[in-house]
């Protein structure tokens, strides 16, 4: 910490917490990752497809509206709702700010700090387990038609060249794990809420898996991972990302808000948009890379798979 010396003491705070979320996050990522293998046994670990890829690489997801269209937190809270766990008011106000987030394609951070505290008072107390068997269903209930189809074209690309695939997202890290082992991926790095014996305690490890954490999270686990960063690729839609885009040597921006793709343009970054025609003509793309996402998607892993042979 010593390094930090020359921030002042709230900033040194806020980057202090940050590094401790990203920590947080990787070690429970490695740690989920490690437990499914070790259910799974020694045939999960040894991929039945071919491995060309570069073992040193791996890629990095940002879950909402990269994966998938709208905000993991907001579709929980909806599942949530309906097993009353909370009142209507609260469900009118998730109900806002995803309508919001649809709208404008980007991260309202007043809009995200209310989900989360929301989020964090409705778990208080619950069981781990528990939410982690309810996530499992809202999975399916109001996530697994939101998918980006385009987007799961090129998270498949890196799993068939054995590399590793990774979401990182500020929503909750089983929530996270539940997508990403429904998408059949390596892990996730998600927000790390506190639990004492099973039971969340209504704080968070650290602060949410947000802009500068998510970067402090990708660079902790490639460390443990033994990745070469440069060989590794991120995707995100937000400009919030760019800290964690600009670790890797692939960035790409999927579904881009207007300050990420301004960005991606300046430094020659790869942009990806399976947004619907309407919204692809508002972002000044043709229409025709939002309805033909599951062949846009798919060209792009082929794109990917033929770079690496």
């Amino acid at each position: 910490m010593a390094a930090l010396g020359w921030l002042t003491p709230r900033r040194r705070s806020a980057t202090a917490r940050s590094v401790l979320a990203g920590e947080a996050s990787a070690e429970a990522a490695r740690k989920s990752s490690q437990e499914a293998l070790e259910t799974a046994g020694p045939a999960a670990a040894e991929p039945e497809f071919p491995v060309f890829g570069d073992t040193k690489a791996a890629a990095f997801f940002d879950l909402d509206n990269t994966v998938m269209q709208g905000a993991a937190l907001f579709h929980f809270g909806r599942g949530l709702y309906k097993r009353k766990f909370f009142e209507t008011r609260d469900l009118a106000r998730f109900a806002w700010q995803q309508a919001w987030f649809r709208l404008a394609g980007v991260e309202d951070p007043e809009h995200m700090q209310d989900a989360r505290d929301s989020a964090l008072s409705i778990v208080k107390g619950h069981r781990v387990a528990e939410l982690e068997t309810i996530g499992e269903e809202i999975y399916d209930e109001y996530m697994a038609d939101r998918i980006w189809p385009g987007t799961r074209a090129l998270a498949q690309a890196h799993l068939d060249a054995g590399q590793k695939v990774w979401l990182v997202t500020a929503a909750p890290v089983e929530i996270a794990q539940v997508i990403a082992r429904r998408l059949g991926l390596t892990g996730a790095l998600g927000t790390v809420a506190e639990s004492v014996d099973g039971v969340y305690t209504g704080k968070l490890v650290g602060e949410p898996l947000h802009g500068p954490a998510k970067a402090e999270a990708v660079r902790a686990l490639a460390s443990a991972e033994g990745l070469d960063l440069a060989r590794c690729a991120a995707y995100s839609d937000s400009h919030n990302d760019i800290p964690m885009l600009s670790l890797v040597g692939h960035p790409y921006a999927i579904n881009p808000d207007a300050k990420l793709r301004r960005h991606a343009r300046e430094k020659d970054w790869r942009l990806r948009d399976y947004r619907t025609g309407r919204k692809a003509a508002k972002v000044g793309i043709p229409a025709a890379a939002g309805v033909g996402a599951v062949a846009g998607g798919t060209a792009a892993a082929i794109a990917i798979s033929r770079r690496r042979r």
